[in-house]
Protein backbone atom coordinates (compact mmCIF):
# COMPACT_ATOMS: atom_id res chain seq x y z
CA UNK A 1 0.00 0.00 0.00
CA UNK A 2 1.46 3.33 -1.11
CA UNK A 3 0.82 6.75 0.34
CA UNK A 4 -0.70 9.74 -1.46
CA UNK A 5 1.35 11.17 -4.33
CA UNK A 6 3.53 14.13 -3.42
CA UNK A 7 2.09 17.55 -4.07
CA UNK A 8 3.96 20.26 -5.96
CA UNK A 9 6.30 22.18 -3.64
CA UNK A 10 6.71 19.36 -1.10
CA UNK A 11 10.30 18.59 -0.06
CA UNK A 12 11.43 14.98 -0.35
CA UNK A 13 11.95 13.33 3.03
CA UNK A 14 15.53 13.16 4.16
CA UNK A 15 17.02 9.73 4.50
CA UNK A 16 18.61 8.62 7.77
CA UNK A 17 22.26 9.51 8.01
CA UNK A 18 22.02 12.22 5.35
CA UNK A 19 23.22 15.68 6.42
CA UNK A 20 21.23 18.67 5.38
CA UNK A 21 23.30 21.37 3.69
CA UNK A 22 22.90 24.80 5.27
CA UNK A 23 20.92 27.28 3.28
CA UNK A 24 22.40 30.40 1.69
CA UNK A 25 21.32 32.56 4.63
CA UNK A 26 22.89 30.46 7.37
CA UNK A 27 26.47 30.34 8.49
CA UNK A 28 28.21 27.55 10.31
CA UNK A 29 30.08 28.72 13.39
CA UNK A 30 33.04 26.64 14.38
CA UNK A 31 35.13 27.36 17.43
CA UNK A 32 38.45 28.93 16.61
CA UNK A 33 41.28 26.55 17.35
CA UNK A 34 44.05 27.94 19.52
CA UNK A 35 41.93 30.68 21.08
CA UNK A 36 42.70 31.23 24.74
CA UNK A 37 40.01 30.39 27.21
CA UNK A 38 38.76 33.16 29.50
CA UNK A 39 40.60 33.48 32.77
CA UNK A 40 39.10 31.71 35.74
CA UNK A 41 37.47 33.95 38.37
CA UNK A 42 40.50 33.54 40.65
CA UNK A 43 42.99 34.43 37.90
CA UNK A 44 40.80 37.28 36.70
CA UNK A 45 40.77 38.73 40.22
CA UNK A 46 44.54 38.24 40.48
CA UNK A 47 44.97 40.00 37.13
CA UNK A 48 42.96 43.01 38.24
CA UNK A 49 44.69 43.19 41.62
CA UNK A 50 48.05 43.06 39.85
CA UNK A 51 47.00 45.89 37.56
CA UNK A 52 45.90 48.00 40.52
CA UNK A 53 49.22 47.37 42.26
CA UNK A 54 51.09 48.41 39.12
CA UNK A 55 48.96 51.55 38.95
CA UNK A 56 49.76 52.37 42.58
CA UNK A 57 53.43 51.77 41.83
CA UNK A 58 53.12 54.29 39.02
CA UNK A 59 51.52 56.82 41.38
CA UNK A 60 54.42 56.41 43.83
CA UNK A 61 56.94 56.85 41.02
CA UNK A 62 55.24 60.05 39.87
CA UNK A 63 55.25 61.37 43.45
CA UNK A 64 58.95 60.51 43.80
CA UNK A 65 59.75 62.16 40.49
CA UNK A 66 57.99 65.35 41.54
CA UNK A 67 59.93 65.41 44.82
CA UNK A 68 63.22 64.98 42.95
CA UNK A 69 62.32 67.89 40.67
CA UNK A 70 61.58 70.35 43.45
CA UNK A 71 63.99 69.23 46.19
CA UNK A 72 67.71 69.88 46.18
CA UNK A 73 70.16 67.05 46.93
CA UNK A 74 70.86 68.61 50.35
CA UNK A 75 67.14 68.68 51.17
CA UNK A 76 66.79 65.03 50.12
CA UNK A 77 69.72 64.06 52.35
CA UNK A 78 68.19 65.94 55.29
CA UNK A 79 64.83 64.22 54.66
CA UNK A 80 66.50 60.79 54.52
CA UNK A 81 68.32 61.41 57.82
CA UNK A 82 65.06 62.51 59.46
CA UNK A 83 63.20 59.43 58.21
CA UNK A 84 65.88 56.96 59.31
CA UNK A 85 66.92 58.57 62.62
CA UNK A 86 64.45 56.59 64.74
CA UNK A 87 65.23 53.28 63.04
CA UNK A 88 68.99 53.74 63.32
CA UNK A 89 68.68 54.68 67.00
CA UNK A 90 67.15 51.25 67.65
CA UNK A 91 69.30 49.29 65.17
CA UNK A 92 72.44 51.10 63.95
CA UNK A 93 73.07 48.31 61.42
CA UNK A 94 69.65 48.45 59.75
CA UNK A 95 70.30 47.53 56.12
CA UNK A 96 67.49 49.54 54.51
CA UNK A 97 68.15 52.71 56.49
CA UNK A 98 71.89 52.61 55.87
CA UNK A 99 71.36 51.92 52.16
CA UNK A 100 69.01 54.90 51.92
CA UNK A 101 71.54 57.19 53.61
CA UNK A 102 74.34 55.88 51.40
CA UNK A 103 72.29 56.50 48.25
CA UNK A 104 71.23 60.04 49.18
CA UNK A 105 74.78 60.98 50.24
CA UNK A 106 75.99 60.63 46.65
CA UNK A 107 73.22 62.64 44.99
CA UNK A 108 73.98 65.56 42.68
CA UNK A 109 71.82 67.92 40.66
CA UNK A 110 72.34 65.86 37.51
CA UNK A 111 71.40 62.58 39.15
CA UNK A 112 68.25 64.06 40.72
CA UNK A 113 67.08 65.44 37.37
CA UNK A 114 67.74 62.11 35.65
CA UNK A 115 65.96 60.26 38.45
CA UNK A 116 62.99 62.63 38.23
CA UNK A 117 62.66 62.13 34.46
CA UNK A 118 63.02 58.36 34.84
CA UNK A 119 60.40 58.10 37.59
CA UNK A 120 57.93 60.48 35.93
CA UNK A 121 58.10 58.80 32.52
CA UNK A 122 57.76 55.29 33.91
CA UNK A 123 55.08 56.25 36.42
CA UNK A 124 52.91 58.09 33.90
CA UNK A 125 53.24 55.24 31.37
CA UNK A 126 52.16 52.71 34.00
CA UNK A 127 49.17 54.78 35.15
CA UNK A 128 47.91 55.45 31.61
CA UNK A 129 48.27 51.87 30.35
CA UNK A 130 46.80 50.31 33.49
CA UNK A 131 43.79 52.64 33.27
CA UNK A 132 43.25 51.79 29.58
CA UNK A 133 43.51 48.05 30.19
CA UNK A 134 41.04 48.27 33.09
CA UNK A 135 38.67 50.02 30.64
CA UNK A 136 39.04 47.04 28.24
CA UNK A 137 40.87 48.99 25.52
CA UNK A 138 42.15 46.05 23.49
CA UNK A 139 44.97 47.95 21.76
CA UNK A 140 46.49 48.88 25.15
CA UNK A 141 47.21 45.25 26.12
CA UNK A 142 50.25 44.79 23.80
CA UNK A 143 51.65 48.15 24.92
CA UNK A 144 51.38 47.11 28.58
CA UNK A 145 53.07 43.79 27.79
CA UNK A 146 55.90 45.61 25.99
CA UNK A 147 56.36 48.00 28.91
CA UNK A 148 56.49 45.17 31.44
CA UNK A 149 58.97 43.22 29.29
CA UNK A 150 61.21 46.30 29.16
CA UNK A 151 61.07 46.52 32.96
CA UNK A 152 61.89 42.81 33.24
CA UNK A 153 64.91 43.16 30.93
CA UNK A 154 66.26 46.11 32.92
CA UNK A 155 65.65 44.37 36.25
CA UNK A 156 67.41 41.22 35.05
CA UNK A 157 70.37 43.34 34.03
CA UNK A 158 70.48 44.92 37.48
CA UNK A 159 70.20 41.51 39.18
CA UNK A 160 72.86 39.75 37.11
CA UNK A 161 75.34 42.52 36.24
CA UNK A 162 75.05 45.15 38.99
CA UNK A 163 73.84 43.79 42.31
CA UNK A 164 71.56 40.93 43.28
CA UNK A 165 68.52 42.01 45.26
CA UNK A 166 65.82 39.73 46.63
CA UNK A 167 63.24 42.49 46.36
CA UNK A 168 64.10 43.17 42.72
CA UNK A 169 64.04 39.44 41.96
CA UNK A 170 60.56 39.10 43.48
CA UNK A 171 59.41 42.15 41.52
CA UNK A 172 60.72 40.55 38.32
CA UNK A 173 58.81 37.33 39.02
CA UNK A 174 55.65 39.35 39.70
CA UNK A 175 56.06 41.31 36.44
CA UNK A 176 56.58 38.07 34.48
CA UNK A 177 53.42 36.59 36.00
CA UNK A 178 51.50 39.76 35.14
CA UNK A 179 52.77 39.57 31.55
CA UNK A 180 51.39 36.02 31.26
CA UNK A 181 48.03 37.05 32.70
CA UNK A 182 47.83 40.08 30.40
CA UNK A 183 48.64 37.93 27.35
CA UNK A 184 45.99 35.36 28.26
CA UNK A 185 43.38 38.06 28.84
CA UNK A 186 44.31 39.79 25.58
CA UNK A 187 43.97 36.61 23.52
CA UNK A 188 40.64 35.77 25.14
CA UNK A 189 39.16 39.23 24.56
CA UNK A 190 40.47 39.40 20.99
CA UNK A 191 38.93 36.02 20.13
CA UNK A 192 35.62 37.10 21.70
CA UNK A 193 35.68 40.35 19.73
CA UNK A 194 36.39 38.52 16.47
CA UNK A 195 33.56 36.07 17.15
CA UNK A 196 31.11 38.93 17.74
CA UNK A 197 32.23 40.62 14.52
CA UNK A 198 31.75 37.36 12.58
CA UNK A 199 28.20 36.96 13.94
CA UNK A 200 27.28 40.56 13.16
CA UNK A 201 28.68 40.45 9.61
CA UNK A 202 26.25 39.24 6.88
CA UNK A 203 27.21 35.93 5.22
CA UNK A 204 28.78 36.03 1.75
CA UNK A 205 26.18 36.25 -1.00
CA UNK A 206 23.42 37.42 1.32
CA UNK A 207 23.00 40.74 -0.52
CA UNK A 208 22.85 39.01 -3.89
CA UNK A 209 20.29 36.52 -2.62
CA UNK A 210 18.09 39.22 -1.12
CA UNK A 211 18.16 41.44 -4.24
CA UNK A 212 15.04 40.82 -6.42
CA UNK A 213 15.71 40.08 -10.08
CA UNK A 214 15.25 43.10 -12.30
CA UNK A 215 12.86 42.86 -15.23
CA UNK A 216 14.49 43.54 -18.55
CA UNK A 217 12.24 45.16 -21.10
CA UNK A 218 13.02 44.71 -24.73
Amino acid sequence: MTGPPPRPGDQPPSSPGRREDPGPGTTAHTPAHGAAKPLSPALDTTFKVGLVLKGLDGVLEVAGGILLLFLSPQAIQHLARALTAHELSEDPHDLIARSLLHTTAHLSHGTTVFGAIYLLSHGIAKIVLVALVLKDKLWAYPWLIGLLLAFIAYQLYRITAVHFSIGLALLTVFDAFLVWLTWREYRSKRAHQQARAAVAAPPPGAHRAARPPSDRRT
